[in-house]
């Protein structure tokens, strides 16, 4: 099939840079000596992680049980989930994930490992827990070195569990220094930092930079979007992931409509001019949207497009419109070679 028979809007994804996204990230980090652990809530996809596997990743990370579910299901082997598990139902969910594949995860709270000794101690499991640190993304993570050497001691005392590293996200100036203290605090306890877990796509070229870090989760590469072009990490040439949209109306001589709002898009803005760039016509500003339209500037262009012209726009925010379509349809030079159901879509909890 071509792509110009799909119905739009449709997302696709160019399989040649999409290959070459992971190429490179892959062939960068195994030069500097880094573990590569994909972060799968950007394409949601199984047969993607095991592209990813395949280029040499360690495994994956996961921010939700039903994402790491959808990828145990699909015979992924090694997944680290990166948020805080609570409550008796969540517990069983990730005992029953730890019973059949290689499941780590992240704890920031006396709280939150007091719930997962308790679960692995009832299914006669050793989880392994990192701890995860704050380094200025001001969402989960201890505050403080001497919080983080708390509560590893913590988890080196909790039966069921096993201290194996530390988190953070993002990795920046502030990980080496934390990281170094919060060793320097265990020396004394014999317990060893084997693992410290970075990540983020805008930061992955400055890696190996963070000299305590031995492994790097970076979700976006694989597609790339505006935000991560504005972050100078990727080029729109680099840009994987487009969505195909049709211009519906031309109520005015500047304006435009598409049959995508913000149902496709999304409402990200993150500090961006307009929802998208609009390949065929850079000029062009998706200025607003509705649920079912977007709305396109077009007095800066000395060409329009037409009623009935498809356009192809570069997203702001990749992996939100990920989990707005069903399906994904991967093409090379024009034509489409798969369509993948996006398998972890809406797994929120």
């Amino acid at each position: 099939m071509h792509i110009d028979e799909l119905e739009t809007p449709f997302a696709a994804v160019d399989l040649d840079k999409l290959e070459a996204n992971i190429a490179g990230l892959q062939r960068y980090l195994d030069e500097h000596g880094i573990r590569n652990r994909p972060h799968i809530k950007t394409h949601k996809i199984p047969e993607i992680a095991h592209m990813q596997i395949e280029a040499g990743a360690v495994g994956i990370s996961c921010q939700k049980l039903g994402e790491a579910e959808v990828m145990a299901e699909a015979g992924i082997r090694d997944i680290l989930l990166t948020y805080n598990i609570i409550g008796e139902a969540k517990l069983q969910r990730l005992m029953s994930l730890a019973r059949r594949t290689r499941m780590s995860v992240t704890a920031d709270s006396e709280f939150t490992v007091r719930g997962l000794s308790a679960a692995a101690q009832g299914e006669k499991i050793e989880l392994a827990v990192l701890v995860e640190f704050d380094c200025g993304g001001q969402r989960c993570g201890v505050q403080s070195p001497q919080e983080a050497a708390a509560l590893t001691r913590l988890i080196n005392a909790s039966a069921g569990l096993r201290f194996s590293g530390l988190m953070t996200f993002p990795s920046n100036d502030q990980t080496d220094p934390f990281v170094r203290e919060t060793r320097e605090m265990l020396k004394g306890d014999g317990l060893e930092v084997e693992c410290v877990s970075g990540g983020g796509t805008p930061n992955m070229w400055q890696a190996h930079t963070a000299t305590e870090v031995t492994e790097h989760r970076a979700g976006t590469y694989v597609y790339g979007d505006r935000h991560i072009v504005k972050s100078g990490a990727m080029s729109l040439d680099d840009c994987a992931l487009t969505v195909t949209t049709t211009v519906v109306s031309r109520p005015t001589a500047d304006r435009a409509i598409l049959d995508g709002g913000s149902k496709t898009f999304s409402s990200d803005l993150l500090d961006l001019d307009g929802y998208g760039t609009i390949i065929e016509y850079p000029e062009a500003r998706m200025y607003a949207q509705s649920e079912e339209h977007g709305h396109v500037d077009l007095s800066a262009c000395k060409d329009k497009p037409q009623i009935g012209e498809r356009l192809t726009v570069i997203p702001n925010h990749c992996c939100v419109v990920s989990n707005l379509f069903n399906q994904i349809h991967g093409v090379r030079r024009g034509r489409v070679e798969v369509t993948w159901p996006v398998a972890a879509r809406g797994a929120l909890q």
